[in-house]
């Protein structure tokens, strides 16, 4: 499938994004982030991306699917937010074009599971704070917190953190291979 997208080259260099600006836009948005922010921030650096190729991307399973979340205030419904780590997919699609790749390519060569990955990270940390705030001294049970949960809870967050390290690296080995294998023809 030879499916090139036109709204996604980007328009120069400035357009893309460095690790330490990825990083600073994920803490920043750490609930999500609306398909108007994404087209937004490209738009600011100069680089075109309109909804309808975010959407195409979702569609074709390079992003993640959206989560619903309730506005706050009365009648006003709610709000597709995305992991803020989408721009970090959008800017590894973006690259990955420049460098020749079709859409149609990118899906067949590239285990596409950054979206995935950010998903159960983001599922596992709000388990993992739903537990602390269950154990969470309150009052008179302030003394009686049980330190072993509290050093449990601890561990399988440094636990979590690793196995999504792991999938990470494996992803990002898997896309290197793929491009040897390209590069190799």
């Amino acid at each position: 499938m030879k499916l090139q997208a036109s709204a996604s080259k980007p328009d120069d260099a400035q357009a893309h994004w460095s690790e330490e600006e990825l990083k600073a836009l994920e803490a920043a948005h750490p609930e999500g982030i609306s398909t108007q922010q994404v087209v937004e921030l490209f738009a600011a650096r100069g680089a075109r991306l309109s909804e309808a190729t975010f959407r195409k991307y979702v569609q074709l399973g390079l992003l993640p699917r959206s989560v619903r979340v309730g506005r706050k205030g009365k009648h006003r419904g709610s709000q597709g937010l995305y992991p803020a780590s989408v721009v970090r997919q959008i800017d590894r699609i973006r690259r990955l074009m420049a460098q020749g790749y079709t859409i149609g390519e990118i899906q067949e060569d590239f285990l596409f599971v950054g979206g995935e990955i950010e998903g159960i990270g983001r599922q596992l940390m709000q388990l993992i704070e739903r537990i602390e705030q269950a154990v969470a001294p309150r009052g008179e049970a302030a003394a009686n917190t049980d330190e072993v949960v509290v050093r449990a809870i601890s561990e399988t967050r440094d636990l979590a953190e690793e196995l999504l390290g792991r999938l990470r690296a494996i992803d990002g080995r898997l896309a290197m291979r793929a491009r040897m294998a390209r590069a190799a023809v």
